[in-house]
């Protein structure tokens, strides 16, 4: 169930950060779901709020959320 929710997390942070304007607002987005997760699955909350952050900001620029 763990991996499950560590799967569906990144599809999350993608489907919000694609209806955001621009890389500071899905960072923003990205980190709060990367947290959430993190609470969620009892994980390492820094972590997961920096790899969320990531993906929201990066996402635009690997052509998910042009």
């Amino acid at each position: 169930m763990r991996t499950l929710k560590l799967l569906v997390a990144p599809a999350i942070v993608l489907v919000l950060a694609g209806c955001l304007e621009n890389d500071t607002e899905r960072a923003v987005a990205g980190a709060a779901t990367g947290a959430a997760v993190g609470v969620a699955t009892d994980g390492n909350v820094a972590a997961t709020t920096a790899i969320g952050a990531a993906a929201g900001a990066l996402c635009d620029d690997v052509g998910v959320c042009d």
